[in-house]
């Protein structure tokens, strides 16, 4: 089943609101397994709408619109539907009598032109809109059907799992299930899965954030579900230790159920990312469990009077180098009392510091066995100017948390980093 969206409305093009309901609905019907092939705007603009939706019923099974359904005279989607299908409006009187009992019930006058909303293109099915006043559309045209619902986004999100979903998915066959990686680029991770690729019935999808990626596997057919556990086997096995979690097992979440069941804790002592990590393990409720506390260092006096990085090697090298993350980490899980520390030090950017080039970053994790462990993350510097920042930044979290997560299971560093002495 391929579907089209087609969203309707001038402030969409002209950027007054952002287009999430096209992002929504993407989502929405991939869940269930159906495609959806293209997407486009248009703005307020008969033509323009009786174009948009032809042309995608050339070549999808469905189109889906959202908005040109409300009372004023912009609201062009019913009569772009009628004339594409080359009939007339015609007033439902069904549809008139409840616009005229919801506008009674709450004790307003109806004004003549909230009336067309009762407008239907003759023959086209009413969808009923429990969440709202404007009904949406079923119309048969030549190669599909069209689905018209409001733009409102609670309007449309309702009419979707009401009425769009228990139509168009419900004869699909289609398992689903993400898996999550950390420390890997995403031509790394597809070049791996090229056997999976080949499988029969099964379509990956990369959704790369910084510093991880996630691998979408979707199954179809009638043995959806064994095609599906095959896959994810497969995967697992190519990318090996690099898989940390699958669907909403974020790694801050894996991080805490591996401290718990282990009774561990987790200390972090913070430069160049300022608190984020501490942040990211703050953000599950029930963090406290296993999240001591932290430090966050900025000024290089704060790494030796805090976390008593030695001032001498603050001297020598400067704040970011590999042994004052060692000694950050050690510090900080001394100071606070934890299980594990883990520190970083580094180039934010967007310029170079103490000799060292943007990008620059190094781990440190200290735990209750040996001495603590140092990384230098891989980064690709994403471009130039101030985006870099923000960038490094959130690919450093990522990197201190797999990292802390392959200390506490006893893996080494890693494909996303190599181990400094």
């Amino acid at each position: 089943m391929r579907v089209e969206l087609v969203t309707v409305g001038d402030e969409l093009l002209l950027g007054d609101t952002v287009n999430g309901n096209a992002a929504w609905i993407g989502q929405r019907l991939a869940e269930h397994g159906l495609e959806v092939t293209r997407s486009v705007v248009v703005g307020d603009e008969l033509g323009a709408i009786i174009g948009a939706v032809t042309e995608a019923l050339g070549r999808a099974d469905a189109v889906i619109t959202t908005g040109g359904l409300g009372p004023t005279y912009d609201d062009l989607t019913r009569d772009a539907l009628a004339a594409a299908a080359g009939v007339e409006l015609v007033r439902d009187p069904a549809l008139e009598r409840r616009l005229r009992e919801r506008v009674a019930a709450a004790g307003r006058e109806l004004q003549p032109m909230a009336l067309r909303m009762a407008d239907v293109p003759e023959g086209a099915g009413v969808l009923g809109n429990s969440a709202g006043s404007a009904a949406g559309l079923r119309v048969e045209l030549a190669g599909g059907v069209v689905y018209a619902l409001p733009g409102v986004p609670f309007e449309m999100r309702t009419m979707i799992d009401e009425v769009v979903l228990p139509e168009l998915a419900g004869e699909t066959r289609v398992a689903r299930l993400t898996l999550r990686t950390a420390g890997l680029w995403e031509s790394v991770v597809a070049t791996g899965l090229a056997p999976v690729e080949a499988m029969d019935g099964i379509r990956l999808a990369y959704l790369p954030d910084p510093a991880e990626v996630k691998i979408r596997i979707t199954a179809s057919g009638p043995d959806a579900p064994r095609r599906l556990e095959e896959a994810e086997r497969a995967c697992r096995e190519l990318l090996g230790d690099a898989v940390y979690g699958a669907g909403d097992q974020t790694l801050d979440r894996v991080i805490h159920r591996l401290l718990g069941e282990r009774s561990a804790t987790v200390a972090t002592a913070e430069s160049l990312t300022g608190g984020l990590i501490g942040a990211e393990l703050t953000r599950m409720p029930g963090s406290s469990a296993t999240y001591a506390g932290g430090m966050v260092a900025y000024a290089t006096a704060l790494k030796e009077e805090l976390l008593g990085v030695p001032g001498q090697v603050l001297k020598e090298h400067g704040a970011v180098h590999p042994d004052v993350a060692r000694a950050m980490a050690a510090g900080v899980r001394e100071r606070v009392g934890a299980t594990y520390g883990v520190a970083v030090t580094g180039v934010a950017g967007p310029e170079p510091q103490d000799g060292r080039p943007v990008g620059t970053i190094f781990v440190g994790v200290a735990g209750p066995e040996g001495e603590p462990k140092v990384i230098r993350p891989l980064l690709p510097v994403p471009g130039t100017g101030a985006e870099i920042r923000g960038v490094i930044r959130r690919m450093t979290v990522v990197h201190a948390l797999e990292q802390l997560r392959r200390v506490i299971l006893g893996l080494d560093a890693g494909p996303g980093g190599e181990a400094v002495p």
